[in-house]
């Protein structure tokens, strides 16, 4: 096959064996391409790692919380109409009656023009200019019949704090108002169920479904009763302030491992509506489901550029649990900058093993260019060594990256120390993505390029005649 000098060249010193080249050399070479695929290795596994605790946070913290809330309907906006003239000088149309024809009011400004008759007044009427923005706004029961792009599934939802008290304790805990069959079926939680279902929340039992913390902390089982109360629905009594207060029963524990199990229960959003004495549910909202909570940006601006939905009333999770997810985005970074630099430093060992070479092969590259070799083509060869030194590290560590990631857990198992991480106890969560891990090794590749420009612009500025010289 046919290859380009500088490419032959370059191929050939690159594969060449280590008694071609002084052995510091070849140290210093063979350095350079074993960091590489460390570094890569490292980073392939740490990201993929990350990534897979992000998308355990993802699965348990936002398999409750809300993904977008439409807290309120929207109130209709409406816009007094202006009036519009062919002549910018009126401010008043004049109207003159035929039988008086007394002038009824005439601005000041036209006091000096003819007289304008009742006819010609009827054409200047006032025509009011409403902008596309000013129409009215949907409303919620509209918005959730209507199919918005990333939204899966809507329903009516209500959530209010209450403290809930059970025989030996005393807690906080966010009600959440939910209908029960979209809940079974577009939620994670209801595939996290230890004991009863999501059905069994039936309208006028007021029963309700607790995390398996919460459960704990309160020594509460199945078939227990607890007294929930609301201070948001509190009336006024002769013996003071009274909260709105209820008794119900535990038909269900759910367990996802996350930090919001011991602050959530789910009652029937008709019993909600009644514990907040509200049986017409004038306050509930509306709840959706996306497809991917991290894309709610588009859904939100969806919502607010074409259905007319106001910005403040909108709630998404970033709301609550925002700086959680900027943490470990964080984190992941900082880690994955890190190890890029142990690969930037093992690339830029390229740059040492290379001016060694330029300076042990000046007559080499002297004799070449009496040949006829431009200084372009010397340039190409050394850059060319490099990109095939990143190469061999890079494919190396690529490997080994994805093999050990495939098997981080056996490997932990292997040597005594297993993690149980996942939200089903299988292990450390793993995660990996083809697109992230094939960009990190075309940055690898780039550093190494990078690192072999300065030792092939030295090669490229040997004189030939004073190289000559000292052979």
């Amino acid at each position: 096959m046919f290859y380009p000098v500088s490419t032959f060249i370059a191929y050939r010193y690159a594969k060449s064996s280590k008694s071609s080249q002084t052995s510091f050399v070849s140290f210093i070479n063979r350095f350079s391409v074993a960091g590489i695929a460390l570094g890569l290795m490292a980073l392939i596994i740490v990201v993929s790692v990350m990534n897979g605790l992000e998308g355990q946070l993802k699965q348990r913290v936002l398999g409750i919380v809300p993904h977008i809330e439409i807290t309120k309907t929207p109130t209709e906006i409406t816009k007094t109409p202006t009036t519009t003239s062919k002549d910018s000088t009126l401010t008043k149309t004049p109207i003159v009656n035929k039988q008086t024809q007394k002038l009824t009011e005439t601005p000041i400004s036209t006091l000096s023009k003819p007289p304008i008759s009742e006819d010609d007044s009827s054409k200047l009427t006032k025509t009011p200019t409403v902008s596309p923005q000013s129409q009215s706004a949907m409303t919620v029961d509209a918005l959730s019949k209507t199919p918005i792009k990333g939204v899966v599934a809507s329903m009516a939802y209500r959530e209010t704090e209450a403290v809930v008290q059970s025989r030996s304790d005393l807690r906080g805990v966010q009600v959440h108002g939910v209908e029960p069959g979209v809940m079974l079926e577009h939620t994670l939680v209801a595939n996290h169920m230890e004991q009863g279902r999501f059905n069994d929340l039936v309208e006028g039992s007021f029963s309700v479904i607790i995390g398996r913390a919460l459960a704990i902390k309160l020594d509460a089982r199945v078939g227990d009763r607890l007294r929930v109360m609301v201070a948001g629905a509190s009336v006024y009594t002769p013996f003071g302030r009274m909260p709105s207060q209820r008794l119900v029963t535990i038909v269900g524990v759910f367990d996802m491992g996350s930090q919001m199990d011991d602050k959530v229960m789910y009652m029937n959003l008709k019993d909600v509506n009644r514990l907040m004495r509200d049986p017409k549910g004038n306050g509930q909202s509306l709840r959706l489901f996306l497809n991917d909570a991290f894309n709610y940006l588009a859904v939100v601006d969806h919502l607010t550029d074409t259905m007319g939905v106001s910005v403040s009333n909108i709630r998404t999770w970033r709301e609550r649990q925002g700086p959680l997810f900027d943490a470990v985005k964080m984190e992941k970074n900082m880690m994955t900058l890190m190890l890029l630099l142990i690969i930037a430093v093992a690339a830029f060992n390229i740059v040492s093993a290379l001016v060694m070479v330029v300076t042990e092969k000046q007559g080499d590259i002297a004799v070449l260019q009496t040949q006829g070799m431009l200084p372009g083509t010397v340039m190409r060869i050394f850059v060319l060594n490099g990109l095939f030194n990143g190469i061999k590290g890079a494919g190396i560590g690529l490997i080994l990256g994805v093999v050990i990631t495939l098997q981080l857990n056996n490997i932990l198992d292997l040597i005594g120390s297993p993690l149980a991480l996942a939200a089903d106890g299988s292990g450390l969560p793993v995660e990996m993505d083809a697109i992230q891990i094939a960009g990190i090794a075309l940055l690898s590749l780039l550093l190494c390029v990078l690192a072999s420009v300065y030792p092939a612009q030295k090669a490229m500025k040997i004189a030939p005649s004073q190289a000559l010289q000292n052979e």
